[in-house]
């Protein structure tokens, strides 16, 4: 008897490989509606054909983000602590924010964002990688930046509402690899940064 998991293995042997990736994938949308609007996002309600039947859906629509992985020439990383309502936590996080101001490039957003939480400028920036949040409950996409080549920012800039108690922290690399692994540490956007930054090291 052939075991399901040796089947998958043989169906493949003598094909081609096909790279890795998410695909595209356009469906007819029926009908479309806002039916909640919210103070900083929305929840959307669409039906759409898709096969043989017809679904609906409610999603949280998300004008995107960025985040960003600070570094440091000793490899260490900035983190901040953080107060998040809906988890009721002060969660460990990186730099981050909304794209939402219109028009603006999503890293000209990250460098207003260094400054504006951190107080810092970088000067040197690369996509470190970027991913769907939710993809089951909302379209948010959100690009993570690594940050080298620090310096002062020119402006120190006033905190409000969950940031003025923002704790701040160095942290090295390999540590807040061990936080993940340990699950010490549970925000999805620096699990995912942290392990790819360890990943392009480990590359490297």
């Amino acid at each position: 008897m052939t075991s399901a998991g040796a089947g998958l293995a043989g169906a493949g042997s003598g094909e081609p490989h096909v790279v890795l990736a998410d695909e595209a994938h356009s469906v007819e949308v029926l009908d479309s509606d806002v039916v909640f609007d919210g103070k900083v996002w929305d929840i959307r309600r669409e039906r759409f054909a898709y096969g043989e039947v017809t679904l609906v859906r409610e999603f949280l629509e998300h004008p995107g983000a960025v985040a960003v992985l600070v570094m440091d020439e000793d490899e260490r990383i900035l983190l901040i602590q953080q107060y998040r309502h809906p988890i009721q936590s002060r969660d460990w996080e990186m730099p981050a924010g909304l794209l939402d101001v219109e028009g603006e490039d999503p890293i000209a957003a990250a460098q207003r964002e260094l400054a504006e939480e951190v107080d810092l400028v970088a000067e040197h920036w690369e996509t470190l990688l970027t991913l769907h949040t939710t993809p089951g409950g909302s379209d948010e996409l959100i690009t993570v930046y690594l940050a080298t080549g620090l310096s002062p920012a020119d402006d120190i800039f006033e905190r409000e509402a969950e940031e003025v108690d923002m704790t701040l922290r160095w942290t090295p690399l390999d540590e807040a690899v061990e936080a993940v692994l340990d699950g010490r540490v549970r925000n999805g956007i620096l699990i995912a940064a942290v392990l790819a930054a360890h990943a392009r090291r480990s590359r490297a």
